[in-house]
């Protein structure tokens, strides 16, 4: 369970790095990709944020988690600049894609399509008996 002071500081960090993120794509002349930070949780700590990256056309998640990796640093000096006044230590940042829309475009398919496993009983697992 997170607590409000976790809360608040994932939001500061999740507005600051989207500016900063979106900045870096527009400064670097990328037109056809959008990134947005999904969420960011906080350890209890507050030294270590998860920031949850979506990116469309998601076949340059790959690519673009390389890059962002590769030039963490960097991000959160531009980070540490930006909440230098709410914040005195920056957590260290680590990033993961956000596949969420992706599972919940999967279920969608299923449910709507041939392989909807509440009318075909047969797709789903059948329970072990002991």
């Amino acid at each position: 369970m997170e607590t409000n002071r976790q809360k608040k500081i994932g939001s500061v960090l999740q507005k600051d790095l989207v500016d900063i993120l979106q900045g870096e794509v527009r400064k670097n002349g990328i037109s056809n990709l959008v990134i947005s930070v999904s969420k960011v949780s906080v350890t209890t700590d507050l030294s270590i944020a998860k920031v949850y990256l979506s990116v469309f056309p998601q076949d340059k998640a790959a690519e673009l988690m390389a890059a962002i990796k590769t030039n963490s640093p960097l991000i959160k000096h531009d980070l540490s600049q930006r909440v230098k006044l709410q914040l005195r230590k920056v957590p260290n940042l680590s990033f993961y894609i956000d596949d969420s829309l992706d599972y919940i475009e999967k279920i969608d398919n299923a449910l709507s399509g041939k392989e909807n496993p509440i009318e075909n009983r047969d797709l789903l697992e059948k329970r072990k008996k002991f």
